[in-house]
């Protein structure tokens, strides 16, 4: 199997890779690796500080909101976490927590802390709500782990005058075969890759004389295409997307009669997936690759020892 990112890729989170040299079947492994795989960093558990305290006003108020902490936990739980694979390792692998319970392990070889103080609007406030948001949690270590800023705004609940909320959420390595909030990517989908061919120029002037434009903002023409053929990958995709418009039931596509075709280019594929930001994507696709290597191995190294 051969990997090159498409031009242009990755665009934010997302990224687009084509594959060469390969079947479905294996295609499908390293979507499977991805999603079940690859480990990442995220709140595992969760303590609520109790209790009534005054401020310095003399106003009373109460660590209450208005979620059950198991719903707030849970949200807490999908917020991405930065992930560092170098510098961390999964909890029962932490030297620190030998020979101690499962309830007391924790050492930052394994673990991040964040730590939310907040409350509500003040008593003379027009205010009557306040929202907290995960950029309200403060990581207790480096500051590279603190929620990302493009993170910053995901809401976790709402807190009412007399309200404040004070937390310690606890973060560890896992992986989504375990749950999925230590899954490091969403929309992993693959397809074919394939070539528009221009079998009847003439007719192809049904869809180009639409003036359709790419989201890139590219226009939708004969220009996309190299001796009858057009290869690139997005422009592809894009084309792809445009044939719906003189397709069946359009009313256009007796006038339009198939002028552009869709042909798979054998052994190769366009593999996509979207990072919930957690990690780059270049190095989720990159950790599953390792996976799967290892995982192989292993079956390898069981097979000869059988044989032996």
């Amino acid at each position: 199997m051969k990997a090159k990112v498409v031009e242009g890729w990755p665009k934010d989170n997302k990224i687009r890779i084509v594959l060469s040299d390969t079947n479905a079947a294996q295609v499908n492994s390293l979507r499977r690796a991805i999603l079940a795989d690859v480990p990442k960093m995220a709140v595992t558990k969760v303590r609520f500080e109790q209790g009534v305290t005054q401020d310095n006003k003399g106003e009373v108020i109460e660590s209450v909101n208005v979620l059950p902490d198991e719903v707030l936990a849970h949200r807490l739980a999908m917020v991405p976490v930065p992930t560092f694979l170098e510098e961390f390792v999964f909890p029962e692998d932490d030297p620190n927590n030998e020979n101690l319970p499962e309830d007391q392990w924790g050492s930052p070889l394994s673990q991040i802390i964040y730590h939310l103080s907040i409350r509500g609007p003040n008593s003379d406030s027009a205010d009557e709500v306040k929202t907290v948001y995960a950029g309200d949690l403060n990581v207790l270590g480096e500051t590279k782990l603190q929620i990302k800023e493009e993170h910053s705004r995901i809401p976790l609940t709402i807190l009412s005058k007399g309200q404040y909320l004070e937390l310690y959420a606890y973060a560890t390595l896992g992986r989504g075969r375990d749950h999925a909030k230590w899954c490091p990517a969403a929309a992993v989908t693959f397809q074919p890759r394939q070539k528009a061919v221009l079998v009847k120029p003439k007719k192809a002037n049904v869809l180009f004389d639409l003036n359709l434009t790419s989201r890139s903002g590219r226009a939708i023409n004969s220009k996309l295409f190299t001796n009858k053929e057009c290869t690139d990958v997005d422009s592809v995709l894009d084309l792809e997307r445009a044939l719906q418009q003189v397709g069946y039931g359009t009313g256009r596509e007796d006038d339009f009669d198939n002028a552009i075709v869709m042909e798979d280019i054998e052994g190769e594929y366009v593999f996509s997936f979207e990072s919930d930001g957690s990690m780059p994507a270049e190095e989720i696709f990159n950790r599953a690759c390792e996976e799967l290597v290892s995982r192989f191995e292993k079956i390898t190294g069981e097979i000869d020892a059988a044989f032996a």
